[in-house]
């Protein structure tokens, strides 16, 4: 499909035979559909820009050995492109590639673990400024050789080249503005026009310019973009969007700073803990940000999926509070009240973990049993088996085991943490009677009929000790803390 695509890709419009071979023919890029082919082949699918740029080098190199464009052995010597040199397709494909190698190279340093830092920060503005260049020369001179819609995506690919570089450099939003709206506009365009194909590749473009465009009109002031706003718009796919969630999640993590000056105390079972520590403070805010996704009032609107990834980054927040209050507490030395609230402190955010990982795992609860019934469909998708659930369910048992050791560890326990530890047995004989029910009906499809009714009846004993607890305990409205457990109907 891809050497398709390609061959289709380097077509050139033979000109009318009856004209005279002096007029030089036109050559026809398709350079987005080229483009994307590659990207998606060759790594971008991943996010994986290392591997693009190796293939870009790849090709140039072949390009180069198949025009006998090579540059010397000896001392090197680069031979230069321009109008006259360009006698067939390729040599507009080298062009492009080399744009394409520089661009790569500049997404590889801004996606690194920790971010560039200003040595790679510099490197990384050259190697867009590269890119501009070559993306530049391209649009030239596939205004001179190409043929009109080549010339157009040309032209369009150098403005979104000039827009990214903007962009990085945090400066004239403006300009940035008006590349980011030509090449856009220009997508639109091409959009309506050529195959199916073609028009879809011009419509996913369109989408993923428009988070660049939207926050550079708020960066001028053009636009009163709340944060959530912008998160929102910021979880688009795709490779023109990868800058933009990097400059993104840079403008977040700065904002968070700037508020976490204000977070002096975590709150956790009528305990206050004092955060000292500036780092903890960010990381225990960004925490507390993803979860209002988790427990907010759109919590509902989100797929499965979703949730699963904010509660992935909500454990990634938690573990690197946690780093830190350990790291202050190896080097506290001999202060032991400095010592206690940090043990506390780290203490609060383990048991805030263990809520976390129990929420996660009764949701994998959830999803599990909307396929426990459900039959393959066109997508031959895995439907679960009851072994499935129990695994599960012995999962969130160990978890509510930890959770209620961890908060009855320690000598003074207020009423809040006797109150919690108390829930937390309650949802351990909800989770046990679930299990014993899946247990009973995975040895029933294995055709054992005696083993089953006797779990069938330990489960029906255990679901009715929990709703008797259950219902003594809302009685006296303590169950404030969890969320109330409700037993299936099928125990009834």
């Amino acid at each position: 499909m891809a050497k398709v695509n390609e061959a289709a890709a380097m077509e050139i419009d033979d000109p009318n035979s009856n004209i005279s071979d002096q007029i030089s023919p036109k050559f026809s890029i398709n350079v987005l559909q080229l483009l994307k082919s590659a990207q998606m082949q060759h790594g971008l699918r991943h996010g994986d820009y290392t591997r693009y740029r190796r293939y870009c080098t790849a090709r140039l190199r072949r390009l180069y050995k198949s025009l006998k464009f090579t540059h010397g052995r000896g001392k090197y010597t680069r031979k230069a492109i321009s109008e006259s040199t360009v006698t067939e397709v390729r040599f507009l494909h080298v062009v492009l590639y080399m744009a394409e190698r520089a661009w790569s190279h500049a997404m590889e340093k801004r996606q690194l673990p920790d971010g560039p830092n200003a040595r790679q920060r510099i490197y990384l503005i050259g190697r867009l400024r590269k890119a501009v260049k070559w993306a530049d020369l391209f649009s030239h001179l596939c205004s001179v050789k190409g043929d009109s819609r080549t010339s157009l995506e040309a032209e369009a690919y150098a403005s979104y080249m000039k827009g990214n570089l903007l962009f990085e450099q945090d400066r004239n939003w403006d300009t940035a503005l008006r590349n980011f709206k030509s090449a856009r506009s220009v997508y639109e365009e091409l959009g309506k026009y050529g195959d199916v194909e073609n028009q879809v590749l011009c419509r996913e473009r369109v989408e993923e310019l428009e988070p660049s465009i939207r926050y550079c009109l708020h960066k001028i002031g053009g636009s009163n973009l709340q944060a959530s706003e912008l998160l929102q718009i910021g979880e688009m796919e795709g490779p023109a969007s990868d800058l933009f969630k990097s400059k993104l999640e840079a403008a977040m993590a700065e904002a968070r700073s700037q508020q976490a000056a204000s977070l002096t105390e975590f709150h956790w079972l009528g305990n206050r803990f004092p955060i000292t520590n500036a780092k903890t403070r960010v990381a225990i805010l960004k925490a507390q940000e993803l979860e209002k996704d988790l427990h907010g009032p759109l919590a509902d609107s989100l797929s499965a999926e979703k949730r699963l990834v904010t509660f992935d980054k909500v454990f990634t927040a938690y573990h690197e509070a946690r780093s830190c209050i350990r790291s202050d507490l190896a080097s506290a030395g001999s202060a032991e009240n400095v010592k206690d609230d940090l043990n506390g402190l780290d203490k609060a955010i383990s048991a805030v973990l263990g809520q976390r990982t129990i929420e996660r795992n009764q949701l994998l609860v959830s999803i599990a049993k909307s396929k426990l019934t459900r039959r393959r469909d066109d997508k031959n998708e895995k439907v679960t088996k009851p072994e499935e659930l129990v695994r599960l369910y012995d999962l969130l048992l160990q978890n509510t085991a930890d959770l209620s050791d961890l908060v009855s560890s320690g000598r003074d326990r207020k009423p809040e943490e006797v109150t919690f530890a108390e829930e937390c047995e309650l949802k351990s004989l909800a989770f046990r009677a679930e299990r014993c029910f899946y247990l009973a009906r995975s040895y029933s499809l294995a055709g054992k009929r005696s083993e089953a009714y006797a779990l069938y009846c330990r489960a029906r004993s255990l679901a009715e000790n929990a709703l008797w607890k259950f219902q003594a305990h809302s009685k006296t409205d303590q169950l404030s803390i969890f969320n109330r457990v409700r037993l299936p109907h099928y125990f009834w």
